[in-house]
């Protein structure tokens, strides 16, 4: 016997343990301490309990399975014996490996040739991230090594220091009030947008608001949202995840062709007219004074303010917001400028449909979380967001040259789109060039890219989309010559731009 029979009372508080829902009725009588490594063993191999975890204290666990200590020890010891953990003192019982029988190996991440096959599915953003590759010149990705650590800690010690327990509760669905003031000043003081901070709503991320935004439209009976042409393939994706149409409209070097959206009958457009995505064209002033026009004859203008704050060779450009609030809905985040994981962004819609938007996110998450809402507001009142802005400018703009000067030495005859601002640039290539079977070819060689194919409807010149903000400039030109390797080894373009072998 363990111990002493226990009272009705401590039998209804150690019937078993939280910790993988043991309980001690199945253990075959004199055979608990058998019983219980055998459990704790089939847990480490199914990976319920991850090597670099640590069992609970034995007198812990001992009490919640109301046995003596020394079966828990005893089932310690044989996994120990075993191999399986070891005891480090006052660390505790750690996992250090699993029964190498039961083993479960590792997803085996996609090979080149199944990430570019067909036409891309709504995984394939995530297919590409997986793909072992030594250089990610991927568009998208900033610089996340530059992450304000220092300043991030500061700001939350800080917003801890003061925070009431009242703010750890479920709060407005809309975002905290400390955010929304934030972004209501940042939009004012950086995008020309006035805007009361009764109106900001706080998403997660640019991709939220899309999912917001076509649940509204839906209801408000738009089924129809026009896209640019090039334009974001995950765009696209997202509003026809929502049942929304997304009939392509041509963009050329003066941004979104407005009289083919006015000849396609759409509802709404979406656009990025400061820095159109993937071509890095603005928005010029004639084709937004008749994208206005348009929009006040009933037509509805999605703004998604795209690398607005990055820009480097060219002055700022107002938002269409501002110009318009009763036809604009604009989107916004902080994803390129600290970091996508944050999943943080913010969203504006005409008065008339502000009170479906917030039901629709109430609906959705009851609200973001509330403390990194409360962080990013530290940073951006303190003025420290607009000095890491600074900080990027300067570092962006020596990498986004040493990828023209690579793709100058290695792709002479490759034409450079949207150098003005981003974090990317376009490179069209030669006709013959299929963008798709260049962008295997290059993961192939350790090098991540986006065929510019991908990002369209529409017939256009193959081409890649290649993001510089993530990598240094030696690895910069380094994956530029990789893509020049593997595109003289394509089959019959053998040196397509005459480049250096």
């Amino acid at each position: 016997m363990d111990r002493a029979k226990p009272t009705p009372v401590e039998e209804s508080i150690t019937a078993g343990a939280d910790f993988l829902q043991l309980d001690v009725g199945q253990a075959p009588p004199g055979g608990r301490a058998d019983w219980l490594a055998a459990r704790l063993r089939a847990a480490i191999a199914d990976g319920r309990v991850p090597v670099g975890a640590r069992l609970p204290a034995s007198r812990v666990l001992a009490a919640e399975l109301g046995v003596s200590r020394g079966v828990v020890t005893e089932a310690y010891q044989r996994l120990t014996e075993d191999g399986h953990v070891v005891g480090r003192g006052r660390a505790g019982t750690v996992v250090v490996a699993t029964p190498a029988a039961v083993a479960t190996p590792a997803p085996r991440p996609p090979a080149p040739a199944e990430v570019f096959t067909g036409r891309p599915g709504t995984d394939i953003f995530d297919a590409l991230r997986t793909a072992p590759a030594e250089l990610d010149l991927t568009p998208g990705v900033p610089d996340l090594a530059a992450f304000p650590r220092a300043a991030w800690l500061r700001a939350e010690r800080a917003v801890l220091h003061r925070l009431a327990p009242a703010a750890f509760g479920y709060g407005d669905a809309t975002g905290t009030p400390a955010l929304r003031l934030a972004v209501a000043t940042w939009l004012a003081r950086n995008r020309g947008i006035r805007v009361d901070p009764a109106e900001v709503v706080i998403v997660a991320g640019v991709t939220q608001a899309l999912g917001l935004l076509a649940q509204v439209l839906h209801a408000d009976g738009v089924h129809t949202v026009a896209v640019e042409d090039p334009g974001s393939l995950g765009v696209r994706q997202h509003l026809r995840n929502w049942r929304l149409d997304t009939p392509p409209v041509p963009v050329d070097g003066r941004g979104l062709r407005v009289d083919r959206l006015e000849a396609s009958g759409a509802q709404a457009v979406m656009l990025t007219p400061a820095h159109q995505f993937p071509t890095g064209v603005v928005l010029d002033g004639e084709r937004r004074r008749r994208l206005l026009r348009w929009a006040q004859r009933g037509g509805l203008v999605i703004e998604d303010d795209y690398d607005a704050e990055h820009r480097y060779d060219r002055p700022p450009v107002p938002a269409l917001r501002g110009m318009l609030p009763e036809r604009v809905c604009y989107t916004g985040s902080v994803s390129k400028l600290l970091a996508p994981a944050l999943r943080i962004g913010w969203v504006l819609v005409p008065p008339r449909l502000h009170a479906a938007l917030v039901a629709a996110k109430r609906m959705a998450d009851l609200g973001n979380a509330a403390l990194p809402q409360l962080v990013l507001a530290e940073l951006m009142d303190s003025g420290a967001l607009e000095g890491h802005l600074r900080l990027l400018r300067r570092r962006h703009v020596r990498r986004r040259d040493a990828m023209i000067r690579a793709i100058r030495d290695h792709l002479p005859g490759a034409v450079v789109h949207g150098a003005a601002a981003g974090l990317h640039l376009m490179v069209t290539l030669d006709a013959g060039v299929d963008d798709v079977t260049l962008a295997a070819a290059a993961l192939r060689r350790g090098v991540k890219v986006q065929p510019l194919s991908w990002h369209g409807q529409l017939p256009q010149p193959p081409g890649l989309v290649l993001g510089y903000a993530a990598n240094p400039a030696g690895d910069i030109e380094r994956g530029v010559a990789t893509i020049a390797a593997a595109l003289r080894d394509l089959p019959d373009h053998p040196n397509p731009f005459g480049a250096r072998r």
